[in-house]
């Protein structure tokens, strides 16, 4: 029997069953346990940083614009082009009553505010705001204002409507003769509604740019502010660091600047300089994700966020080397020169004196106090280590030798394993680097697998910055996945110093990249499972690790079983001679498309069809195209196939093990726009990586394919040669469980994880501990497959209190569910 078919029996059996393995036998049937818990209080585990947990914010998923920044109005500068996205005009989401025409000349409000609109005699136009349209709640005031030009002078009548009529009483804006002028007025909803517009009309010709509606409710009541409910989310927990901008928004697009020398060139990376000072003279430009963003939301208001909420600034600057499927490194030294002083620039404006050149304008812009910046990032996610590594060492040496206490950190690139990983750590070891930062994305089974990722980290050398990570899901089978793991991030806190889910936040309307922490439409916002788990974790942090262990599940595991399959991704390919084979040698499967392709089942997107001989994919835009041949229950056994790509942008994909549409293995030979391959395990549809090099793949060249599966190691040979190897035999353990001390309310807290499909009746050891009998008990339970949504939240934090609570007690913790136990020590 599979150890999931055993946890599906619930108690009874199965919990005797797994008592037998991990307690000895009791006197008692009511004493039998599934696991024990052993606490060792007079021990000292590491110290927790107060900032170990944070969050990242990146404009990604119209996080920014249309998110987060309160602004209402859509492109209020008529700045958005196809630069940004094909679709966009300079007067998307802008309708146009009359006649109206976009300018780009010298009578520009400003030089990096390129366009604004020639509105004509008797005309208007109307703004359709983010998602279904500008949303205002009855009774709330909103501040509108407009920089506006009018030669002979003219009233602008601005108003707000939706289809069931006014939402608030016009108001009517004399425009003086005197050039460029902002123009401001106040509105009080009469109604609420989600689905407003703005117009603006004007009985003459004028000009007009930054059309702006603020909700005066805005959070800490900013005038150019942040969207409260938003912003309350992210205070809520409490968060130790706000680590900005990017992302691949800082290490993609050009380096230039925004200017006339440069050719004003809009797919720039994120340069900090481009976004502070008054909104109508900062920059625009094209966001990597596929729209535009305006840079209202800016530096400054990255760093008022972070004092706001009590959490410490952590930037991101680029490091001249490309990432994120551009993998470029920039050859330009006086670039470089330019953008190592820009950094040192960005140190002064936010700790610099008022006096000082950057702390001046800090100042102006309304904070003379500095913002105690003590940490500063480097780069994001480089693919090439070498490249990177020396330009972020001028980095480092510029900064620590004007601010010598400043901690710089750096990165291990996009994976959490393989070449680029291993040459980016050993570069960053040997010149003894504050932190690294590690990003992942990866399956739930691999982060109930990888708690001991840290185990073995040298404890002398740098330390670490988990600073994106996420399973690939807002169930809540992710979040107890996620959950499991931290424990194993807090019982490494000597190692591992600062950590983030990413990303935060996704306009549903709006979406580049699932999961997300944070989700919203333009009036309501919702935390997911996973935002439930961050911030039960980051509200109960604790001051230092108890040291703790605990019983394991039994793991059954068999032989690695499946069937095989084909498919391409953004590439259009042909197969052919494929042949299965036992260990013995006797045949399972041999297809060589001299007739049909009636053996194989096609599960996937895309076009099969036999052709001249060969099996052939021919939609090069199809992603996930899976064809599946063969018995799930097949093992010990080698797969051959030759393939050839025949267009596209990636190469083609082999699998193995494959039990259904979303659980098996493939080996993704030219994947990521044909820069590297991998083997990538897909459980319940999210993937891990098990293995990556870099390589690609080569248009109209056949290769040879071999796939060798014995027990559970795979051998993998491409054109003969063995490209590489794995064994997939470590557990997927779902009980874990840490303990802390917060010293301030003298606790023990004890973490516990339980992602079993059945309550785990658990032995707790104090180790002597004397402690109150009450405790306060903290628990997230849902069903596995719940999802939090705008209207129901299955997944949210229910609080009770335990009264047998002493040095030695029994805990049942539900299926599940992760709890936490405060106890208090006497």
């Amino acid at each position: 029997m599979s150890r999931t078919a055993r946890w599906r029996l619930g108690l009874g059996a199965s919990a005797v069953l797994l008592a037998a393995t991990a307690l000895p036998a009791p006197a008692h049937a009511e004493d039998v346990t599934d696991y024990a818990i052993t606490v060792d209080p007079s021990a000292a585990g590491p110290k927790i940083d107060r900032t170990m947990y944070g969050v990242f914010f990146e404009d990604i998923n119209r996080a920014a614009d249309g998110g987060l920044y309160a602004e209402l109005v859509q492109n209020r500068s008529f700045e958005y082009s196809a630069d940004d996205n094909p679709a966009y005009t300079p007067l998307t989401a802008w309708t146009v009553s009359g006649a109206a025409r976009i300018v780009d000349d010298s009578g520009r409000l400003d030089d990096r505010n390129r366009d604004y609109l020639s509105l004509g005699a008797g005309s208007s136009v109307t703004n359709t705001g983010y998602n279904t349209g500008i949303a205002v709640r009855d009774g709330e005031k909103y501040d509108f204002s407009v920089w506006a030009r009018a030669d002979t002078g003219t009233t602008l009548t601005v108003s707000l409507q939706d289809a069931g009529g006014t939402l608030a009483t016009a108001r009517r804006i004399t425009v003086g003769k005197h050039g460029w002028a902002r123009y401001r007025a106040a509105f009080t909803a009469t109604r609420t509604s989600t689905t407003g517009r703005l117009t603006v009309a004007s009985p003459t010709a004028a000009a007009l740019d930054m059309v702006s509606l603020f909700p005066r409710d805005t959070y800490r009541h900013e005038p150019n502010g942040l969207r409260k409910d938003l912003a309350e989310k992210v205070a809520a927990l409490h968060p130790g660091f706000v680590r900005f901008p990017g992302g691949c928004l800082v290490n993609t697009g050009s380096m230039q600047d925004y200017s006339e020398a440069s050719g004003w060139q809009r797919k720039r990376a994120y340069q900090w300089k481009d976004t502070v000072g008054p909104v109508e003279k900062r920059a625009t430009n094209a966001n990597f994700w596929g729209y535009n963003q305006s840079y209202g939301l800016g530096y400054y208001e990255y760093f008022r966020f972070a004092e706001d909420i009590g959490a410490m600034p952590l930037p991101v600057v680029p490091a001249l080397v490309t990432g994120c499927g551009q993998n470029r490194a920039v050859d330009d030294d006086a670039l470089l020169a330019r953008h190592i002083q820009d950094t040192l620039d960005l140190i002064e404006f936010a700790n610099g004196p008022a006096t000082s050149k950057w702390g001046r304008i800090r100042a102006r812009m309304g904070h003379p106090r500095p913002f105690h910046l003590t940490h500063i990032e480097v780069g994001n996610e480089e693919n090439l280590p070498t490249e990177f590594f020396a330009r972020f060492t001028r980095f480092r040496a510029a900064v620590q030798a004007e601010y010598p206490s400043m901690r710089v950190i750096s990165n291990s690139g996009p994976d959490d394993s393989g070449p680029t990983f291993d040459a980016a750590w050993k570069l960053n070891r040997d010149a003894g680097v504050d932190l690294v930062d590690e990003h992942y994305y990866n399956s739930p089974r691999w982060f109930l697998q990888n708690n001991d990722r840290y185990d073995s980290y040298d404890r002398s050398g740098p330390k670490v910055f988990l600073g994106e990570y996420a399973s690939q899901g807002n169930a809540f089978s992710n979040g107890l996945a996620e959950a499991a793991y931290m424990t194993g991030l807090e019982r490494n806190a000597d190692v591992v110093r600062l950590a983030s889910y990413a990303p935060l936040f996704a306009n549903e309307d709006a979406v580049q990249w699932s999961p997300d922490m944070v989700w919203f439409d333009n009036h309501a916002s919702w935390g997911s499972a996973n935002y439930e788990v961050q911030k039960l974790f980051m509200t109960n942090v604790g001051d230092r690790v108890v040291p703790s262990t605990a019983t394991a599940t039994p793991d059954l595991s068999g032989p690695l079983t499946g069937a095989v399959g084909l498919s391409t991704w953004d590439t259009a390919a042909a197969y052919d001679d494929v042949r299965v084979t036992a260990a013995d040698g006797s045949t399972l499967l041999s297809d060589d498309f001299s007739g049909d392709a009636a053996r194989w089942t096609h599960t996937g997107t895309g076009s099969w069809t036999v052709r001249d001989g060969r099996y052939v994919q021919s939609d090069d835009s199809a992603q996930n195209t899976m064809v599946q041949a063969g018995d799930p229950r097949w093992h010990d056994y080698d797969l051959h196939v030759k393939a050839t790509k025949t267009s596209g942008k990636e190469g083609f994909l082999v699998a193995f093990g494959v039990k259904d549409t979303g659980n098996y293995y493939w080996w993704n030979i030219g994947g990521w726009n044909n820069t590297r391959s991998a083997v990538e395990q897909a459980v319940d549809g999210g993937k891990a990586t098990l293995l990556s090099r870099a390589g690609s793949v080569a248009t109209g060249r056949t290769y040879d394919i071999r796939v060798t599966v014995r027990g559970r190691q795979a051998t993998l040979f491409l054109d003969g040669q063995e490209w590489g190897r794995f064994t997939d035999d470590k557990p997927a353990e779902p009980f874990r469980q840490v303990v802390t001390r917060d010293a301030r309310t003298g606790e023990l807290i004890v973490k516990v994880v339980n992602a079993r499909s059945a309550a785990a009746r658990t032995a707790i050891d104090l180790g002597g501990a004397r402690v109150a009998s009450r405790a306060r008990v903290t628990t997230l339970a849902a069903a596995p497959d719940a999802v939090n949504t705008g209207t129901s939240t299955p997944v949210a934090p229910r609080t009770s209190v335990f009264t047998g609570a002493a040095g030695r007690f029994t805990y049942t913790f539900p299926a599940n569910s992760i709890t936490f136990l405060r106890i208090r020590e006497k």
